[in-house]
């Protein structure tokens, strides 16, 4: 019981004076995405309020990171930026969330390298401010300091939650992966069949069949 006491005072200790966190949720996979809506500032640095509603139709990338003007978020968003186009072929939209407002993602997106901004990167998705953490908390991905981990949930066309991955903050993602997960999504939609390990756009997939998967594993052996 003391120890139970003394884990509670501690982490107590790490979280922002006034967060409430939501119940913790094992996995969220298979389950219907959790409505938001927020100040995002979008392509053009314009400040616009959007939700998942819209959105309707489509699959959503939405990736989660600690905050603006720090070390590894400043790699990852231009990494996501640049494969929005491969993401939209795959009929999903990106959109970004950290628990700075809206118009920090502005004066980040509109500053120099030199004082860690992101000026000269072209970021055409929009970045929601979730100060309040209300979005973080409901996709069950804030810190005990109160940001969020690196989290990606790939939504699809009716809102069900179909991949989720997190990280924790000094570990940056592999954005290429975030895109194949999306593109193995597409192929399962469009044949039916299911993804093997380390599968990419071209490369065999398989039927849930003994045989499909004999098949499968003698070409695997020759390779």
């Amino acid at each position: 019981m003391k120890a139970v006491q003394f884990l509670s005072k501690n982490v107590a200790k790490m979280v922002k004076p006034g967060l409430r966190l939501a119940p913790v949720r094992t996995n969220m996979i298979g389950k219907k995405a959790p409505e938001f809506s927020g100040l995002a500032c979008m392509g053009d640095n314009s400040i616009k309020d959007i939700s998942l509603e819209d959105y309707k139709g489509k699959k959503v990338v939405m990736y989660f990171y600690p905050a603006d003007f720090t070390f590894v978020c400043s790699s990852e968003l231009p990494a996501f930026a640049e494969l929005e186009a491969e993401f939209q072929k795959a009929g999903a939209e990106l959109v970004g969330v950290s628990t700075d407002t809206a118009f920090t993602h502005k004066a980040w997106k509109s500053a120099s390298s030199e004082l860690g901004g992101l000026n000269g990167f072209e970021i055409n998705h929009p970045v929601i401010g979730d100060h309040t953490t209300e979005i973080s908390q409901a996709y069950d991905v804030v810190m005990p300091n109160g940001l969020a981990c690196r989290a990606v949930f790939v939504i699809d066309e009716d809102g069900v939650i179909q991949v989720e991955h997190r990280n924790n903050a000094p570990l940056g993602r592999n954005t290429a992966e975030a895109l194949r997960s999306v593109q193995a999504l597409m192929e399962h939609q469009q044949t039916g069949k299911v993804i093997p390990a380390n599968w990419t756009p071209g490369s065999d997939t398989m039927s849930e069949t003994t045989e499909s998967v004999d098949e499968y594993l003698k070409k695997l052996k020759k390779n």
